[in-house]
């Protein structure tokens, strides 16, 4: 049981990760990719005459499944897997968002930003609502989330997921270094 509650080496979660592919290709001619799977719930659950909704969704029913295990072993994970200290984190990385203005590192996400109490404020606003929309967005613009493109795509040599994943990548540097500094001042 204590394997299960601390992070696994990187050598050790990259290739189980890595044998997804492979299993799903091979046990069911399947692809790996989360973003689609919000199109198959708003089509079985919205009785709507949108176009881009009408499309045989139970085809692929098994990716709700999948979704569901997700949101299962999230809940399990964070229930009665979870380590009850705090997350480690450098030290030089504490001290270079504390002058950024955050405070509070007691759980997986900084409280000051992304807690309910935050949403009400400019910046929190700005992170959850402007960024969640702006995360969506670019998973439709894109044509696939990081896991499509990063795991799925790059493994079948599709050459659009490397040329996503290398913007997503950039995109994310430019975030980090450029853009949140500003945005944390807010």
């Amino acid at each position: 049981m204590n394997i299960i509650k601390h992070p696994w080496p990187w050598y050790v979660a990259g290739p189980l990760i890595g044998l997804i592919v492979p299993a799903l290709l091979l046990l069911g001619n399947k692809t790996f990719g989360i973003s689609s799977t919000l199109r198959q719930i708003c089509a079985a659950c919205i009785p709507a005459n949108v176009s881009f909704f009408k499309f045989d969704w139970k085809k692929d029913a098994w990716n709700l499944f999948f979704i569901a295990g997700i949101v299962l072993g999230g809940f399990i994970a964070a229930h009665l897997l979870s380590n009850p200290g705090p997350v480690a984190i450098n030290p030089k990385t504490t001290a270079a968002l504390q002058q950024q203005g955050i405070k509070d590192f007691t759980g997986l996400l900084p409280q000051d930003i992304f807690g309910f109490k935050g949403l009400a404020t400019l910046k929190g606003f700005v992170f959850i609502v402007v960024g969640g929309f702006l995360v969506g967005f670019g998973t439709r613009y894109a044509g696939g989330c990081t896991s499509g493109h990063a795991i799925m795509g790059i493994s079948s040599l599709q050459w659009p997921s490397l040329v996503a994943t290398c913007c997503f990548m950039i995109g994310g540097f430019v975030m980090t270094w450029l853009i949140l500094p500003y945005l944390l001042q807010l």
